[in-house]
């Protein structure tokens, strides 16, 4: 699984303008969403490459044998067809930018 942990000693604290455009650059179209508290996502696929990013919150992802939370900052690349679950973690919601390869 290939985390990208956000460096806030280089680039300052993570926000949202600013994973938007790295995402954007690298050939994403960026999607915001706002999962509540509880909220899973069961072990699904996707047709297309996709990242997901953490605006705010803590979000759990699974892909086979391999598992992390990521925080403000942090995101994880989804290869297509890659088999992951996702879920919420703790009582703040997930602020996230969905990511799809154009």
């Amino acid at each position: 699984m290939r985390i990208e942990r956000w460096d806030r000693e280089r680039l300052g604290p993570p926000n949202e303008d600013a994973l938007r455009k790295k995402l954007d650059a690298l050939g994403y179209q960026v999607t915001r969403f706002v999962y509540p508290p509880g909220t899973v996502f069961e072990t699904h696929t996707h047709e297309v490459d996709k990242i997901d990013a953490v605006v705010s919150g803590r979000f759990l992802i699974r892909m086979g044998a391999q598992s992390a939370v990521l925080e403000a900052g942090d995101a994880v690349f989804v290869p297509r067809g890659m088999p992951h679950h996702a879920e919420v973690v703790g009582e703040e919601p997930v602020v996230s930018l969905d990511a799809l390869k154009r």
